[in-house]
């Protein structure tokens, strides 16, 4: 499609906002979907991989947890790659993180294939492997973000931000479950070949991609990644929809780290952890359902309460918990808030922010939204130790209920505090 053609579809469809099957079956925003999905279900697929192989090799629990810390230890670079986004090439930008990624999850596979290692020899070397997954998914993840907004348009942002949160929540569905059932019927290296496969289809996506020309400001603009801090600082609503996503994230990581500790505490064993997990994931896919149904008849600032209030009552259904089915429920109705936070917080977000600074307070977002789980996952996990799980996930829900004082809807709905300078396209 040339970029004429494109200019005119776009200016076709803020006349008429394409549907959510519309926008999945777009040769450009859907490819873009579909290519985070294969790339989300790769990691989650190499994680479990990883997991089960170190824990092979070593039978310690402390290796297995040191995955996750090599995986978003790299996080911290994020608003650099930010700041690459916002002045840069974010197609070259993104195919050069999801080549990281593959090059990070093939290199796991030819290490445990012909390494020829055993014990913690092994475990080191996946770990260095899940470390430069993760740095690749710090190189391509804010260009990643930033592009959304450019395959479609403003009247057609909300749809599209339920798409964008859809791959994540499907991901985490299918990414485990896949991961488990390869190691076990053909052992680690398929797996991980199979995670290196699903970065090579991203990449194949992203490559049949027409991403329109850069909009950049008419005057000159401070890429600095503090110019992004001082905007979000001086604009309170840009900072409370950040200060939520945080809260999200340090409260649905303990439904993971939780998991088996509330399974023991109510009789079942590991098949019950995996159906809290499936739970979740089952009620994060009902969040986006609701979501497609009523994007364009209730306003992005009711969703994020919404979304914080209903994780909120998920927490402490499970809390409350004496029988399974009703732990299960608890945890279905927290993925169904999740669902509802984390795409309406981005939407939020995007429809805020000028281009010029997009990349870097996406960035902004994924620090916050992945570099709280750790600390959400240790915090609970300490908590459920000194006391009991149920009482842990109860503590849980105080966090994102003080986003939700936050992030009342009138709040929400102040102006940007300046408005965004005039564009050129760059060609």
């Amino acid at each position: 499609m040339t970029t004429s053609r494109l200019r005119m579809v776009r200016a076709e469809a803020a006349d008429s906002p394409r549907s959510t099957f519309r926008l999945l079956v777009d040769r450009n925003f859907g490819l873009l979907t579909w290519g985070k999905f294969f790339s989300t279900t790769a990691v989650w697929v190499h994680g479990v991989v990883a997991a089960i192989a170190i824990y092979s090799a070593t039978g310690s629990a402390l290796a297995v947890g040191l995955i996750t810390a090599v995986q978003f230890g790299p996080q911290l670079l994020t608003p650099l790659s930010g700041k690459w986004a916002d002045h840069g090439d974010v197609k070259r930008q993104i195919l050069l993180g999801r080549l990281v990624c593959a090059t990070g999850a093939g290199g796991a596979a030819l290490v445990y294939a012909f390494g020829n290692l055993q014990g913690w020899s092994v475990a080191w070397a996946i770990l260095a492997c899940s470390c430069l997954v993760g740095i690749g998914f710090v190189i391509g993840g804010p260009a990643m973000q930033a592009v959304t907004p450019a395959l479609v348009t403003r009247e057609e942002l909300p749809a599209a931000m339920t798409l964008n949160t859809a791959p994540m929540t499907a991901a985490r569905l299918v990414g485990p479950a896949l991961g488990a059932f390869i190691v076990t019927v053909s052992g680690p290296v398929a797996g991980f070949a199979c995670a290196t496969f699903g970065h090579i289809l991203c990449i194949a996506a992203v490559l049949l991609i027409k991403i329109p020309p850069r909009q950049i400001p008419a005057e000159e603009v401070d890429y600095r990644v503090r110019a992004a801090l001082r905007h979000v600082w001086t604009d309170r609503p840009l900072l409370y929809l950040l200060i939520a996503i945080a809260t999200v994230g340090f409260a649905s990581e303990p439904t993971i780290t939780l998991a088996p500790a509330l399974a023991e505490e109510l009789g079942g064993g590991s098949e019950l952890v995996g159906a809290l997990t499936f739970s979740f994931g089952v009620g994060a896919l009902v969040g986006i359902g609701i979501l497609a149904v009523f994007t364009r008849r209730l306003s992005t600032e009711v969703f994020v309460g919404s979304g914080l209030a209903v994780m909120v009552l998920g927490a402490l259904l499970t809390a409350v918990s004496t029988i399974v089915v009703s732990a299960l429920v608890g945890f279905g109705v927290i993925g169904v808030g999740f669902s509802l936070a984390v795409t309406a917080i981005g939407t939020g977000i995007q429809l805020r922010i000028p281009p010029y600074l997009r990349g870097r307070i996406m960035a902004l977002w994924l620090l916050a939204f992945t570099g709280t789980r750790p600390a959400g996952a240790l915090l609970t996990g300490f908590t459920a130790d000194l006391t009991t799980a149920r009482f842990a996930v109860a503590a849980m829900a105080v966090i994102p209920l003080l986003a939700l004082v936050l992030c009342r809807p009138r709040s929400l709905r102040r102006p940007a505090p300046n408005p965004a300078p005039s564009y050129n396209v760059s060609n």
